[in-house]
């Protein structure tokens, strides 16, 4: 998997295992070393241990690289340096960076519940109904259901420069009992999403940018509160260690982020679970998804930025309508709407309604463009997976966030589906 690249870095991260397929609903792992090799250019060998307290995952981080090249890691591995065999091979291209125009495709995906496209029967269907508005759907069946989500080969044919999975990668809550809370079955439900084959042939060719919301980082709608498991401490080490969002000794590394992406572009991506307030907090002032040092960096960034479009993607969403019985994001009532309120009048004080700032979400089942009364516009990616898709909730829908009907939808789903 290549992870954060930018116009002169990137990180490249293989794990070790004792096969290549699942062994009693795991992948275990192996001891041993990687070296990676990056070319074109002459660019140091890297020599990398996959030990059992990472998961036995080698990251490799390379910096001072060309914008807008195209790169090819090789790998060989092994228990030693003495036994090293051919690896995996990744190809990626940097991005083009603030002085070129070069045109840039990417995709945004959410919902890749596993547990649902292959269809585990542990899951409760009453709860499914009240939490998702739809029976439990039938899970995947076409002859090609081993190699994993059919999504993916559709995204590998756009053949885009980078994959965002904007959080609900795994579902550590599905089924709801048992759940995952041990770092062991935490770990086993990277293992079972990555080893599919669609995911492998996807690493090899796309680099990837990942956040979490919810179901990746403890269970649904969660917050920092409540004595149980995983902590938030034990999340976020699980955060740090499965995807490459930095360097593996650097455990300070933020989790929001911004990447120049070309003269004309911009990205940001926010983090919506490890700094907010209680979903339970009365909603004011006080309240907040992002935390004070995130969203200072946020608007100094958005301020700064001579990008032509700018794109914020957020975990979860900020405009919808999304259903009235939440609390845990920035459209829900009695949620964290009173931070959406002054960031989209400060927004407007500095003139960025101006400058083509656009929202993209995640967490949603269903696809949609709504602009907000601000005259603020969100995209919704939906699910990736055609069995964690549903309808949405309609502007004036009184079960909605949106009873009176005040924003504007320019496309809605009209047919549950995903990818």
């Amino acid at each position: 998997m290549v992870g954060e690249v930018s116009a002169h870095s990137a990180h490249v991260q293989v794990r070790l295992s004792t096969t290549d397929q699942l062994t009693q609903g795991d992948v275990p792992g192996a001891a041993g070393v990687v070296e990676f090799q990056l070319q074109p250019g002459n660019i140091p060998i890297q020599v990398i241990s996959a030990q059992p307290a990472r998961d036995h995952i080698a990251r490799a981080t390379f910096e001072g690289l060309t914008p807008g090249t195209s790169y090819t890691c090789s790998t060989r591995i092994g228990a030693n340096k003495k036994t090293l065999r051919p690896g995996p091979t990744a190809t990626f291209q940097t991005l083009p960076g603030a002085d070129s125009s070069a045109p840039v495709r990417f995709v945004v995906v959410t919902g890749m519940n596993y547990a649902k496209f292959h269809g585990d029967d542990r899951i409760d269907r009453k709860i499914h109904l009240e939490q998702n508005n739809t029976e439990l759907p039938k899970p995947y069946a076409g002859p090609d259901k081993a190699l994993g989500y059919p999504a993916l080969a559709s995204v590998l044919k756009l053949k885009p420069h980078f994959f965002v999975g904007t959080g609900d990668n795994v579902y550590y809550d599905t089924p709801k009992e048992p759940r995952a809370q041990k770092v062991v079955e935490l770990r086993q439900k990277w293992h079972e999403q990555f080893v599919q084959p669609r995911y492998r042939n996807l690493f090899a060719s796309v680099p990837t940018y990942w956040m979490v919301d919810d179901h990746d980082y403890r269970k649904d709608d969660c917050d920092n509160s409540g004595d149980y498991a995983p902590s938030p401490q034990v999340a976020l080490r699980l955060m740090l260690e499965q995807l490459p969002y930095g360097p593996h000794d650097d455990t300070d590394i933020k989790t929001y982020r911004t990447h120049r992406v070309s003269q004309d572009l911009q990205v940001w991506f926010t983090e919506n679970r490890r700094y907010r307030s209680p979903n339970a907090m009365q909603d004011g002032p006080n309240k907040t998804i992002w935390g004070k040092t995130q969203l200072a960096w946020l608007k100094r960034t958005l301020q700064a930025s001579d990008a032509k479009f700018k794109l914020l993607i957020s975990p979860t969403p900020m405009i919808g309508p999304d259903d009235a019985r939440k609390s845990d994001n920035h459209t829900n009532i009695g949620g964290f709407r009173h931070e959406r309120t002054q960031f989209f009048s400060w927004i407007d004080e500095v003139g960025l309604d101006k400058k083509h700032l656009y929202f993209v979400c995640g967490d949603r089942h269903w696809q949609y463009h709504s602009v907000h009364p601000s005259g603020r516009e969100e995209f919704s990616c939906g699910a990736l997976v055609d069995a964690n898709s549903r309808l949405g909730r309609k502007p004036g829908d009184p079960k909605s966030t949106d009873p009176k009907g005040l924003i504007r939808q320019l496309y809605a789903q009209k047919k549950r589906s995903a990818g």
